[in-house]
């Protein structure tokens, strides 16, 4: 597993500006991306960086719209819902299909879907990356702040310059890349020198264990 420090994202970015198109090509073939944001003005700076990443065909902790989409060589447009819909009807459909040139699809909306979440389909060049926000300089900021931030969803408040918080990110990062450990042994409890085994393995005197990390 290798840990990559991007170039900032700035302004424009998915544009090319600040050779912004290669650095989001990049975060586009990784596990898991941490966004740095100064604690003191968060909200406007994960803003910006959330639309560049976004035009880029980025998406950030969000789950593959659960559509099927499938073009065919005639026939129409066969739309079909399993649950209500708040804003994608048959018109609508059409509407957005006619814009890519498809005349003839099987679509069928498994939730309560947008007209982006149908576009992204449509596309089918969208990744999906799950996100880590560090909210930096915690040292500037009073107990009861600190506890609000803690609230905020996908977000890990740090001081970089004290490395005060840093156990709580080893977590948040091995919570999102679904990493697990495995135990190799070696000693009387195996058969094979060494040999995997599960949490409930009981070890006799003298085994040695080494935990692996994997994905």
């Amino acid at each position: 597993m290798y840990l990559l420090d991007l170039p900032g994202i700035i302004e424009g970015a998915k544009d090319g500006k600040g050779r912004g198109r290669q650095v989001i090509a990049v975060a586009r073939t990784c596990s898991l991306i941490f966004i740095v944001l100064d604690v003191l003005k968060p909200l406007g700076h994960k803003r910006l960086i959330e639309h560049e990443l976004e035009g880029f065909g980025l998406r950030l902790n969000k789950q593959p719209p659960n559509i099927t989409f499938r073009k065919k060589d005639k026939g129409g447009i066969n739309f079909q819902t399993t649950c209500a819909q708040s804003e994608l009807d048959l018109e609508t459909v059409k509407s957005i299909l006619s814009e890519y040139r498809i005349h003839n699809a099987d679509i069928t909306l498994r939730y309560d879907a947008t007209s982006d979440d149908l576009i992204d389909v449509i596309e089918g060049n969208r990744v999906y990356v799950p996100c880590i926000y560090l909210l930096n300089k915690i040292d500037q900021i009073s107990i009861e702040e600190l506890d609000i931030i803690y609230k905020i969803p996908h977000c890990v408040p740090i001081s970089a310059h004290h490395k005060w918080n840093f156990d709580d990110l080893l977590e948040k990062m091995w919570e999102y890349l679904q990493l697990v450990r495995i135990a190799l042994v070696w000693g009387s409890s195996v058969k094979h020198q060494p040999q995997k085994v599960g949490k409930d393995h009981i070890l006799c005197d003298e085994d040695v264990v080494q935990i692996v990390k994997k994905v």
